[in-house]
């Protein structure tokens, strides 16, 4: 049995809210965890759902643009608690140290 898109549309507008609820709820748990670990895997979560809902026409044009400049975010955060990007230790001793 197959679905028309038209009717598709409705579920698929109920499955990005849900994953926008998750990730909402994802994001107060990362502030509750102290594991540097669980912090790390939790931030790579949270931006790859900010990824997928930025593809999603169900949301305005603007939505998803907020969305890709919070994916952008999770993604550096991510990267810096994994110790790379322009988050790690070494990078801002040099910005204190003005070599940056």
């Amino acid at each position: 049995m197959q679905t028309s898109p038209a009717a598709a549309l409705p579920s698929l507008h109920e499955a990005s809210r849900a994953l926008w609820l998750a990730t909402l709820s994802l994001m107060a748990a990362f502030m509750q965890t102290q594991a540097p670990a669980h912090r790390c895997l939790m931030a790579r979560r949270i931006a790859r759902n900010f990824d997928t809902l930025g593809e999603q026409e169900c949301f305005s044009q603007d939505c998803r643009q907020r969305f890709a400049r919070l994916g952008t975010r999770w993604h550096r955060r991510a990267d810096s608690l994994q110790g790379r990007g322009p988050g790690t230790f070494f990078a801002r001793v040099q910005r204190t140290l003005g070599l940056r």
